[in-house]
Formats: structure tokens, C-alpha cells, sequence
């Protein structure tokens, strides 16, 4: 059987340019398109074509390698600089320019803030070619890790405990520098020694440092490599890192808003997701949906207020979703007497108010009758007896339990995995983002919005195809 081989020295008459390396339907022209659509102005990038030094490479062409590059999983600076001389896609999108690692990594920083709303853009861009109805807002937030290690992590007893070692060490090294004769200055033990007490000193000014920040700043934690982080829990574990938000709208699962919090759960954010999709939107939404790590009454209540629905189930209702026999909605309240009945009959009365957590707190009037119920153990585990907290806004949460059970609830909020957790999916696996590569809020909030933004463009080009999304932009 023959063999077809190549030559690679094989000389043409008319060399091919970068152009015809590129087909008509590659992704990259997709992408090409869509940056120059782009106001650099209205990002907050300032055009200067007749600045005085040395020539900038253009901010367009750097945002598409950023953005480009995002999109196939390939993020460092040194990785962007290898494909731009290796990889033709890149070649062809940045016309044959060549940036090196520093100056990649310099545009990053740069345009932390034109990044952060390149997603605002992108969604107006989809409104105008209709893919965002507005009607539906789905809310979800993923943990992702910081570029910090856990291990960085202080509080103010770990930081005086380091010091008072410090302190302990620094005094042993001079300790011991007195102990050499003074006559043999160029003892190797001597300068290593005194290398170490150098080192020691830094680390004893970093951590006095890290203290006057715990106590100015009145936080539990701070880590010194990136102090704006926070200690996340999630299925790998405890990491350093950040609460990435994302508003997913209901027609073809394009994220309208994109957010970076530091906090380790939801709770808080609900009201602020919404609104800022909806200042994209320049309008309200009629329904807005989440799961119940959202299921905070005074973020609800701040929506439900604006006339949109809420449909976020409540941790009562998952609870009995688990079949859990003991939740408190199996406990009837007695509005008369302001009291608790259990399912046994027994009373728990009103104990106190708690308004750091905005709610009412009832107890059993004697705790033996919880020890010597056969439910003991099952409905309570507690040497005190059962416990229930009743929200101020307790008749608001119960309409809103109520909402949430409707036909046509429950149809909303089935579409909600399939809607909200792709786009994680998206990029966590097919994106490759296990970690932020910027530190503080402003830099992983302009990495969140270019996350959200190549997926938006992926989705509007399984929509369009490469071809007809080019023609649809030139359109707008």
C-alpha cells in the first residue's frame, strides 16, 4: 500500500498569507468579530494613537488574545505567548504580532477594569439579537480558589503565636552570632547566620503587618497573599478563594450578569445578583429563581417587594423534601398564646428575641418531657429540649413556601439545573478553571466576566454557527 508523505521544505510560487492558514467557520473568526464590536470606550480603555514613547500593542488586539485564549483553556501569560508563535488560530487573530509573557501579563493587570465589562457588552450585544428575554433570571455561585495557599491564612492568635517564636529565634541567632570569635568575621556560620536573621526580620514585619490589618479591619482571617480572599468550603475541601456568581437568563441560558463575592455561601447575594441583571436588562424581570442556599428572608423580601416573583425554596422545605419528620412546619404555632405545639402535644413557649438573626426564639417549657418522649433523639439531641426560631418576616416566608409550591413554580424551577449549573459546567471542565489567576476582587471579578463572556459566545455560536453569528454582528 502507498503512503502519502509530507515535505515541509517544499517551496510554493505564491506563499500563503496568515489569512488563508484560517477557514471561513473557525471558532477564532467568531471571536475576532465579536471584540471588534466592542466600545473600548465605554469599557473604560483609553484610545491614544498619537502618544508620545514607545508604541503599545492595541488594546483590541490584547483583549482578543485574552478573551480567545480563555476560551480553550489557555490563561498564563507564558502559555499565551507560546500559542502566538506556535498556535496559527492565534497567529491569524493577532496578525501576526508576537507579545512576550511580560506584556500579556501587564495587559491583564491593566484591564482589570475594561474586563469587568466585557460581560455588560456581551449581554446588551444578545438582547439586540434577541437571545435574552428577560423574564426568567436564574441566580447560582460556585467556589473557586484564590491564587493564595490556605496555608497563608492568619488569624490574630496564629499571628501572635508566630511572633512570640519569631522573637524566640531571633534572639538564639543573636544568641549564637556572639558566641563566634569575633576574629573570624568570614565564618561561613556567621553569614548564614546573618542571612537567616535578615530573612527572620522580614517575616516578623510581614506578620506585625498582617496583625495591625486584623485588628484595623476588624476580620477573623486575612491572607497575606491575597488579604481580599476568603477560607471557602466546598466538595475538595477548604481553600482560599471566592464566591463566583452568575444570572443565567431563562430563553437560551446566556448570562446576563457575572459577580465575584468574598463570602463562603449565598445567603447575601440574591437581591444584589438581580439587580445588576437588571440594570442590564434596563428593566425588571417577572420571575426570579434560585436554589435554597439563597434562602435569606431579607434578600427575598427585597425582590418580592419590586414585584417580581420569587421562587426560592425555603431550608424547611428541603428539609421535608429529605423527609425529615420534625421540621417546624410539623409544629403548629398558637397566635393567641405567641407558642409552639408539638406533634405530642407539649408547649414550647416564647424564650427571647434574637435580633442579631432576626427572629424569635421558643423552647419547651420542661426540658424532661423532650428526655422521656420517644422522639428524643430523632426530633431533638439537645440536654435543653427542642428549639424553634421563627422569623420576624415569618408570614412574608410562608407566602413565599407557598409560591414556591405552584404548578407553574415547580415548572420554573425545574429548568433551573439544566439553566444555571451548565454555565459552571462550562467552564470548569471544558474551560479548564480550577483557580483565579489575579488576586483581590477587581482582578478575579474581570477574570469572572471573561469566564462568563466565552461561554456566552460559545452558546451564540451553537445558535448562529460561526458564519451566520459574523453576519448577525455585522447586523447590529
Amino acid at each position: 500500500m502507498a503512503y502519502i508523505y509530507g515535505n515541509r521544505y517544499q517551496s510554493t510560487m505564491f506563499p500563503e498569507s496568515i489569512e488563508d492558514y484560517v477557514s471561513k467557520d473557525d471558532p477564532v473568526r467568531a471571536y475576532d468579530a465579536f471584540v471588534e464590536t466592542l466600545d473600548l470606550k465605554e469599557l473604560g480603555v483609553d484610545i491614544e494613537e498619537v502618544k508620545v514613547g514607545n508604541p503599545a500593542y492595541n488594546p483590541k488586539a490584547m483583549i482578543k488574545l485574552i478573551v480567545y485564549g480563555c476560551s480553550y483553556g489557555v490563561r498564563s501569560s507564558r502559555k499565551l505567548e507560546r500559542a502566538c508563535n506556535h498556535n496559527i488560530s492565534f497567529m491569524w487573530l493577532m496578525e501576526g504580532l508576537k507579545p512576550d509573557h511580560k506584556t500579556i501579563a501587564e495587559a491583564r493587570r491593566n484591564y482589570k477594569e475594561p474586563l469587568k465589562n466585557i460581560l455588560k457588552q456581551c449581554a446588551k450585544l444578545c438582547i439586540k439579537l434577541d437571545l435574552i428575554e428577560g423574564n426568567t433570571l436564574f441566580v447560582d455561585g460556585s467556589k473557586i480558589r484564590a491564587n493564595a495557599s490556605i496555608n497563608n491564612t492568619f488569624t490574630k492568635e496564629r499571628a501572635e503565636t508566630l511572633l512570640t517564636d519569631i522573637d524566640k529565634r531571633i534572639q538564639q541567632i543573636l544568641d549564637e552570632c556572639d558566641t563566634i570569635d569575633e576574629k573570624e568575621q568570614n565564618n561561613p556560620s556567621l553569614v548564614k547566620l546573618k542571612a537567616e536573621l535578615k530573612d527572620t526580620n522580614k517575616l516578623k514585619t510581614k506578620v506585625e503587618q498582617i496583625m495591625k490589618e486584623l485588628t484595623n479591619t476588624n476580620k477573623e482571617k486575612i491572607n497575606s497573599t491575597d488579604p481580599e480572599c476568603v477560607n471557602v468550603h466546598g466538595r475538595q475541601g477548604t481553600h482560599a478563594g471566592y464566591n463566583g456568581q452568575i444570572v443565567v437568563d431563562e430563553k437560551h441560558g446566556i448570562i446576563v450578569n457575572s459577580d465575584v463575592v468574598a463570602a463562603c455561601n449565598d445567603r447575601n447575594q440574591f437581591s444584589e445578583q438581580i439587580e445588576q441583571a437588571n440594570k442590564t436588562l434596563e428593566t425588571k424581570c417577572k420571575n426570579a429563581c434560585a436554589d435554597a442556599g439563597y434562602a435569606n428572608i431579607k434578600e427575598l423580601k427585597k425582590v418580592d417587594e419590586q414585584s417580581i416573583n420569587v421562587i426560592v425554596p425555603s431550608q424547611e422545605q428541603i428539609s421535608e423534601a429529605r423527609g425529615e419528620q420534625f421540621n417546624k412546619d410539623h409544629f403548629k404555632y398558637d397566635y393567641k398564646n405567641n407558642s409552639y405545639i408539638c406533634p405530642k402535644g407539649e408547649v414550647l413557649k416564647h424564650i427571647k428575641k434574637d435580633d442579631r438573626n432576626s427572629s424569635d426564639i421558643y423552647m419547651i417549657t420542661d426540658k424532661a418531657l423532650c428526655h422521656t418522649c420517644v422522639h428524643f433523639g430523632v426530633c431533638t439531641k439537645s440536654r435543653d429540649g427542642r428549639t424553634i426560631r421563627r422569623n420576624f418576616d415569618e408570614a412574608i416566608m410562608k407566602q413565599l413556601e407557598a409560591n414556591y409550591k405552584k404548578q407553574e413554580s415547580q415548572a420554573i424551577f425545574s429548568l433551573r439545573k439544566q439553566k444555571v449549573e451548565l454555565p459552571f459546567g462550562h467552564m470548569k471542565r471544558n474551560l479548564g478553571i480550577n483557580a483565579f489567576l489575579l488576586k483581590g476582587l477587581a482582578g478575579v471579578k474581570a477574570e469572572m466576566s471573561i469566564f462568563s463572556t466565552c461561554f456566552n459566545i460559545a452558546r451564540m455560536i451553537t445558535i448562529f454557527g460561526v458564519a451566520g453569528f459574523i453576519e448577525k454582528l455585522a447586523t447590529v
